[in-house]
Protein backbone atom coordinates (compact mmCIF):
# COMPACT_ATOMS: atom_id res chain seq x y z
CA UNK A 1 0.00 0.00 0.00
CA UNK A 2 1.43 2.88 -0.99
CA UNK A 3 1.28 6.22 0.87
CA UNK A 4 1.17 10.63 -0.19
CA UNK A 5 2.05 12.64 3.05
CA UNK A 6 1.73 16.21 1.65
CA UNK A 7 4.09 18.66 3.70
CA UNK A 8 6.68 16.28 4.52
CA UNK A 9 9.24 18.25 4.76
CA UNK A 10 7.31 20.21 7.41
CA UNK A 11 7.72 18.69 11.60
CA UNK A 12 4.79 16.33 11.46
CA UNK A 13 5.16 15.42 7.95
CA UNK A 14 9.06 14.65 8.49
CA UNK A 15 8.58 12.56 11.70
CA UNK A 16 5.61 10.76 10.32
CA UNK A 17 7.69 9.59 7.43
CA UNK A 18 10.59 8.61 9.22
CA UNK A 19 8.95 6.34 11.26
CA UNK A 20 6.67 4.89 8.72
CA UNK A 21 9.68 3.57 6.72
CA UNK A 22 11.39 2.50 9.73
CA UNK A 23 8.08 0.43 10.73
CA UNK A 24 8.20 -0.93 6.78
CA UNK A 25 4.46 -1.98 6.68
CA UNK A 26 3.99 -0.03 3.71
CA UNK A 27 5.36 -0.49 0.47
CA UNK A 28 6.53 3.39 -0.59
CA UNK A 29 6.15 6.95 1.03
CA UNK A 30 6.12 9.50 -1.44
CA UNK A 31 6.07 12.85 0.27
CA UNK A 32 5.27 16.59 -1.37
CA UNK A 33 5.99 19.81 0.03
CA UNK A 34 6.31 23.37 -2.04
CA UNK A 35 9.18 23.65 0.72
CA UNK A 36 7.98 27.73 1.71
CA UNK A 37 10.40 30.17 3.74
CA UNK A 38 7.86 30.80 6.48
CA UNK A 39 10.56 29.46 8.83
CA UNK A 40 14.23 28.14 8.03
CA UNK A 41 14.74 26.28 4.77
CA UNK A 42 17.68 24.90 5.62
CA UNK A 43 15.62 22.84 8.65
CA UNK A 44 13.46 21.49 5.98
CA UNK A 45 16.20 20.67 3.41
CA UNK A 46 17.87 18.38 6.00
CA UNK A 47 14.94 16.86 6.97
CA UNK A 48 14.42 15.94 4.10
CA UNK A 49 17.69 15.13 3.53
CA UNK A 50 17.04 12.03 6.10
CA UNK A 51 14.60 10.71 4.51
CA UNK A 52 16.19 10.50 1.11
CA UNK A 53 18.61 7.87 2.75
CA UNK A 54 16.23 5.44 2.17
CA UNK A 55 15.15 3.67 -1.07
CA UNK A 56 11.36 3.47 -0.28
CA UNK A 57 10.86 7.62 0.16
CA UNK A 58 10.10 9.95 -2.58
CA UNK A 59 10.00 13.57 -2.97
CA UNK A 60 8.27 16.05 -4.86
CA UNK A 61 8.38 19.32 -4.96
CA UNK A 62 5.17 20.41 -5.49
CA UNK A 63 2.65 23.04 -4.77
CA UNK A 64 -0.96 22.31 -3.72
CA UNK A 65 -2.18 24.69 -5.69
CA UNK A 66 -0.51 22.25 -9.07
CA UNK A 67 -3.75 19.67 -9.20
CA UNK A 68 -2.69 18.22 -12.43
CA UNK A 69 0.71 17.12 -11.26
CA UNK A 70 -0.53 16.10 -7.98
CA UNK A 71 -3.26 14.03 -9.91
CA UNK A 72 -0.47 12.71 -12.02
CA UNK A 73 1.70 11.98 -9.47
CA UNK A 74 -1.37 9.62 -7.14
CA UNK A 75 -2.25 7.76 -10.62
CA UNK A 76 1.28 6.65 -11.58
CA UNK A 77 2.16 5.55 -7.72
CA UNK A 78 -0.68 3.76 -7.10
CA UNK A 79 -1.29 6.10 -3.79
CA UNK A 80 -4.08 4.43 -1.59
CA UNK A 81 -3.72 6.80 1.21
CA UNK A 82 -3.72 10.56 1.92
CA UNK A 83 -1.80 11.79 4.90
CA UNK A 84 -2.83 15.65 4.74
CA UNK A 85 -0.49 17.55 6.76
CA UNK A 86 0.26 20.71 4.43
CA UNK A 87 -1.01 23.94 5.50
CA UNK A 88 0.27 27.50 6.23
CA UNK A 89 0.69 27.33 10.13
CA UNK A 90 0.69 29.68 13.03
CA UNK A 91 -2.04 31.36 14.80
CA UNK A 92 -0.34 34.90 15.14
CA UNK A 93 1.47 34.89 11.76
CA UNK A 94 -2.40 34.23 10.36
CA UNK A 95 -3.36 37.60 11.45
CA UNK A 96 -1.26 39.70 9.47
CA UNK A 97 -1.18 37.44 6.33
CA UNK A 98 -4.78 35.67 5.84
CA UNK A 99 -4.20 35.63 1.97
CA UNK A 100 -1.29 32.94 2.31
CA UNK A 101 -3.65 30.63 4.99
CA UNK A 102 -7.04 31.02 1.97
CA UNK A 103 -4.60 30.08 -0.91
CA UNK A 104 -2.62 26.72 0.86
CA UNK A 105 -5.45 25.85 3.62
CA UNK A 106 -8.73 26.60 1.63
CA UNK A 107 -7.40 26.29 -1.66
CA UNK A 108 -4.55 23.52 -1.31
CA UNK A 109 -7.25 21.50 0.84
CA UNK A 110 -10.04 21.70 -2.07
CA UNK A 111 -7.87 20.51 -4.69
CA UNK A 112 -6.44 17.33 -1.90
CA UNK A 113 -10.54 17.04 -1.19
CA UNK A 114 -11.17 16.71 -5.25
CA UNK A 115 -8.29 14.14 -5.81
CA UNK A 116 -9.12 11.79 -2.82
CA UNK A 117 -12.80 11.61 -4.68
CA UNK A 118 -11.41 11.34 -7.71
CA UNK A 119 -9.17 8.72 -7.10
CA UNK A 120 -10.86 6.51 -4.68
CA UNK A 121 -8.91 7.35 -1.94
CA UNK A 122 -9.50 4.59 0.38
CA UNK A 123 -8.55 6.71 3.19
CA UNK A 124 -7.44 9.83 3.97
CA UNK A 125 -6.69 11.74 7.11
CA UNK A 126 -6.03 15.52 7.79
CA UNK A 127 -4.58 17.81 10.22
CA UNK A 128 -6.33 19.95 12.62
CA UNK A 129 -5.24 21.66 15.42
CA UNK A 130 -6.39 22.10 19.18
CA UNK A 131 -7.22 25.92 18.07
CA UNK A 132 -10.64 25.30 16.77
CA UNK A 133 -12.14 24.87 20.38
CA UNK A 134 -11.36 28.69 21.16
CA UNK A 135 -10.96 29.40 24.40
CA UNK A 136 -12.78 26.46 26.34
CA UNK A 137 -13.66 27.26 29.42
CA UNK A 138 -14.56 23.34 30.78
CA UNK A 139 -11.73 20.56 30.49
CA UNK A 140 -10.61 17.96 29.08
CA UNK A 141 -11.47 19.04 25.40
CA UNK A 142 -13.49 16.50 24.14
CA UNK A 143 -13.95 16.12 20.42
CA UNK A 144 -18.43 16.67 20.33
CA UNK A 145 -17.55 20.04 22.60
CA UNK A 146 -18.12 23.73 20.56
CA UNK A 147 -15.15 24.30 17.69
CA UNK A 148 -17.25 27.28 16.17
CA UNK A 149 -15.56 29.93 17.81
CA UNK A 150 -11.88 29.80 16.65
CA UNK A 151 -9.97 32.93 17.40
CA UNK A 152 -7.69 33.06 14.87
CA UNK A 153 -7.98 33.11 10.79
CA UNK A 154 -5.75 29.60 10.83
CA UNK A 155 -8.15 28.08 13.45
CA UNK A 156 -11.12 29.33 10.97
CA UNK A 157 -9.46 27.87 8.14
CA UNK A 158 -8.88 24.64 9.63
CA UNK A 159 -12.05 24.29 10.91
CA UNK A 160 -13.54 25.12 7.54
CA UNK A 161 -11.27 22.39 6.44
CA UNK A 162 -13.38 20.36 8.73
CA UNK A 163 -16.83 20.79 7.44
CA UNK A 164 -16.24 20.88 3.79
CA UNK A 165 -14.58 17.04 4.73
CA UNK A 166 -17.64 16.18 6.18
CA UNK A 167 -19.59 16.93 3.26
CA UNK A 168 -17.54 15.15 1.12
CA UNK A 169 -17.76 12.02 3.20
CA UNK A 170 -21.46 12.14 3.04
CA UNK A 171 -21.60 12.83 -0.35
CA UNK A 172 -19.07 10.83 -1.88
CA UNK A 173 -18.59 8.06 1.10
CA UNK A 174 -15.13 9.20 1.10
CA UNK A 175 -13.24 7.91 4.02
CA UNK A 176 -11.46 10.56 6.08
CA UNK A 177 -10.30 10.96 9.69
CA UNK A 178 -9.63 14.92 11.22
CA UNK A 179 -6.41 15.09 13.65
CA UNK A 180 -6.75 17.61 15.81
CA UNK A 181 -3.19 18.17 17.24
CA UNK A 182 -2.07 19.38 20.53
CA UNK A 183 0.64 21.98 20.90
CA UNK A 184 3.42 18.81 18.92
CA UNK A 185 6.82 19.59 20.13
CA UNK A 186 10.17 17.53 19.80
CA UNK A 187 13.76 16.92 17.63
CA UNK A 188 13.27 18.83 14.15
CA UNK A 189 10.58 20.98 15.89
CA UNK A 190 9.39 24.23 14.11
CA UNK A 191 11.55 27.42 15.16
CA UNK A 192 7.93 29.49 15.39
CA UNK A 193 7.06 26.84 18.23
CA UNK A 194 7.85 27.98 22.16
CA UNK A 195 10.12 25.23 22.96
CA UNK A 196 12.30 26.04 20.01
CA UNK A 197 12.00 29.70 20.90
CA UNK A 198 12.63 29.73 24.67
CA UNK A 199 15.65 27.57 23.83
CA UNK A 200 17.26 29.72 21.47
CA UNK A 201 16.91 32.92 23.07
CA UNK A 202 18.47 30.65 26.49
CA UNK A 203 21.21 29.63 24.32
CA UNK A 204 21.95 33.35 22.87
CA UNK A 205 21.50 35.08 25.91
CA UNK A 206 18.08 36.78 24.56
CA UNK A 207 15.51 37.72 26.03
CA UNK A 208 11.78 36.29 25.08
CA UNK A 209 8.78 37.38 25.87
CA UNK A 210 6.36 35.82 27.89
CA UNK A 211 2.61 36.47 26.57
CA UNK A 212 -0.16 36.72 29.27
CA UNK A 213 2.32 37.31 31.92
CA UNK A 214 2.63 33.40 32.21
CA UNK A 215 -0.45 32.49 32.46
CA UNK A 216 -1.14 30.16 29.43
CA UNK A 217 -1.19 26.18 30.26
CA UNK A 218 -0.67 24.23 26.96
CA UNK A 219 -1.26 19.93 26.65
CA UNK A 220 2.39 19.69 24.87
CA UNK A 221 2.58 16.07 23.00
CA UNK A 222 5.68 14.94 22.00
CA UNK A 223 5.99 14.35 18.33
CA UNK A 224 6.86 9.95 18.45
CA UNK A 225 3.52 9.88 20.51
CA UNK A 226 2.00 12.09 18.07
CA UNK A 227 3.48 10.01 14.69
CA UNK A 228 2.56 6.76 16.65
CA UNK A 229 -1.07 7.72 16.92
CA UNK A 230 -0.96 8.67 13.46
CA UNK A 231 0.65 5.39 12.34
CA UNK A 232 -1.96 3.48 14.00
CA UNK A 233 -4.63 5.44 12.49
CA UNK A 234 -3.98 4.87 9.31
CA UNK A 235 -5.67 1.35 8.87
CA UNK A 236 -8.89 2.54 11.23
CA UNK A 237 -10.93 3.51 8.12
CA UNK A 238 -14.59 5.04 9.30
CA UNK A 239 -16.82 2.93 8.27
CA UNK A 240 -20.23 4.65 9.60
CA UNK A 241 -22.85 5.89 6.80
CA UNK A 242 -21.16 8.81 6.79
CA UNK A 243 -17.38 7.83 7.50
CA UNK A 244 -16.01 10.62 9.03
CA UNK A 245 -14.31 11.07 12.32
CA UNK A 246 -12.76 13.46 14.67
CA UNK A 247 -10.03 12.56 16.95
CA UNK A 248 -8.09 14.72 19.64
CA UNK A 249 -3.58 13.82 19.50
CA UNK A 250 -2.81 15.09 22.28
CA UNK A 251 -1.51 14.08 26.08
CA UNK A 252 -3.92 15.02 28.02
CA UNK A 253 -1.43 16.21 30.52
CA UNK A 254 -1.55 20.11 30.15
CA UNK A 255 1.72 22.23 31.46
CA UNK A 256 1.68 25.88 32.71
CA UNK A 257 4.10 27.60 30.69
CA UNK A 258 6.10 29.01 33.95
CA UNK A 259 6.91 25.52 34.96
CA UNK A 260 7.92 24.39 30.77
CA UNK A 261 10.45 27.25 30.91
CA UNK A 262 11.87 25.95 34.37
CA UNK A 263 12.66 22.43 32.77
CA UNK A 264 14.08 23.76 29.77
CA UNK A 265 16.30 25.89 32.32
CA UNK A 266 16.88 23.05 34.48
CA UNK A 267 17.99 21.12 31.06
CA UNK A 268 20.29 23.84 29.80
CA UNK A 269 21.78 24.60 33.21
CA UNK A 270 20.72 28.27 32.14
CA UNK A 271 18.00 30.73 32.66
CA UNK A 272 15.66 32.52 30.68
CA UNK A 273 15.64 36.28 30.35
CA UNK A 274 11.94 36.71 30.65
CA UNK A 275 10.13 40.22 29.53
CA UNK A 276 6.28 39.27 30.69
CA UNK A 277 4.13 40.86 28.26
CA UNK A 278 -0.23 41.10 27.49
CA UNK A 279 -1.78 38.20 26.37
CA UNK A 280 -1.81 38.69 22.17
CA UNK A 281 -4.82 38.09 19.77
CA UNK A 282 -5.83 34.95 18.72
CA UNK A 283 -4.45 32.89 21.92
CA UNK A 284 -6.34 30.56 24.10
CA UNK A 285 -5.21 30.89 28.04
CA UNK A 286 -5.06 26.68 28.16
CA UNK A 287 -5.61 23.55 26.24
CA UNK A 288 -5.91 19.59 27.36
CA UNK A 289 -6.78 17.39 25.44
CA UNK A 290 -9.14 14.26 25.93
CA UNK A 291 -7.79 11.28 24.46
CA UNK A 292 -10.51 8.62 25.60
CA UNK A 293 -11.66 8.89 22.47
CA UNK A 294 -8.84 8.02 20.30
CA UNK A 295 -7.64 5.28 23.14
CA UNK A 296 -10.96 3.49 22.72
CA UNK A 297 -10.35 3.65 18.62
CA UNK A 298 -6.25 2.62 18.82
CA UNK A 299 -5.82 1.27 21.89
CA UNK A 300 -3.76 3.58 24.38
CA UNK A 301 -0.23 5.28 23.13
CA UNK A 302 2.96 5.44 26.09
CA UNK A 303 2.75 9.00 26.41
CA UNK A 304 6.53 10.73 26.58
CA UNK A 305 6.76 12.49 30.31
CA UNK A 306 7.55 16.02 29.40
CA UNK A 307 10.79 16.59 31.29
CA UNK A 308 11.90 13.13 29.08
CA UNK A 309 10.60 15.19 25.80
CA UNK A 310 12.30 18.37 26.50
CA UNK A 311 15.58 16.77 27.39
CA UNK A 312 15.28 15.17 24.04
CA UNK A 313 14.68 18.45 21.99
CA UNK A 314 17.49 20.03 23.79
CA UNK A 315 20.18 17.15 23.37
CA UNK A 316 18.91 17.30 19.34
CA UNK A 317 19.24 21.17 19.36
CA UNK A 318 22.99 21.39 21.19
CA UNK A 319 24.09 18.39 18.12
CA UNK A 320 22.24 20.34 15.22
CA UNK A 321 23.17 23.87 15.93
CA UNK A 322 26.79 22.95 17.59
CA UNK A 323 25.99 25.10 20.68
Amino acid sequence: MNILITGVAGFIGFSLAKRLIYENKYNKIFGIDNVNSYYDIELKKNRLKVLKKNNNFFFYKVNLKSKIIIDKLIKKNKIKVIIHLAAQAGVRFSIKNPDLYYESNILGFYNILELSKKNKIKHLLIASTSSVYGDCSKFPIQENFDSNKPLSFYAATKKSNEIVAYSYSSIFKLPITVMRFFTVYGPFGRPDMALFKITKSIFESKSFNVFNYGKHERDFTYIDDCTNYISKLINKTPKNSIPYQIYNIGSNNPCKLMKFIKKIEKETNKELKIKFTSKQIGDVEKTHASINKINKRVGKVQITDIAVGINKFIEWYKSYYKV
